[in-house]
């Protein structure tokens, strides 16, 4: 199992992720805010008629139907609303995420090249060592 998981972060891009990590950032903020700020729609006039109607409907069941539909268009904003809030902050976990990533990487090399000199300075003096 380690070794898929290894053999995936190999394979990813990860370049391509941190250098698109913002932008795509900027990108759920613009949706947050862009559907955020709208009201919940409340009065839709461009409701589509049945196209064939054989008896005209009263005027309660046409403001029954409206009120459906009202109803139905808040409920849709509400859930447009929500999943651009967790399209947000799932981008900001991204972000968040991939800065640590990169931290993590950094201190990995920082740790290697660590370990390189010590096994080099280990070598050169078992190398004296043995020929004192």
């Amino acid at each position: 199992m380690a070794i898929g998981w290894l053999t995936a972060l190999k394979t990813i891009p990860w370049t391509d992720v941190i250098s698109t990590a913002p932008v795509v950032l900027d990108g759920a903020k613009k949706l947050w805010h862009s559907v955020g700020k709208k009201p919940a729609p409340g009065d839709p006039t461009a409701v589509p008629a049945p196209a064939l109607l054989k008896e005209t409907p009263s005027i309660a069941e046409l403001q029954a139907r409206i009120a459906a539909l009202e109803t139905e268009a808040a409920d849709l904003h509400g859930q447009m609303v929500s999943s651009s809030e967790l399209i947000k902050v799932l981008a900001e976990q991204n972000t968040q995420l991939i800065r640590r990533i990169e931290t993590s990487r950094v201190r990995l090399l920082w740790v290697a090249v660590g370990t390189a000199v010590t096994a080099i300075v280990a070598i050169v003096a078992i190398v004296l060592a043995t020929v004192r």
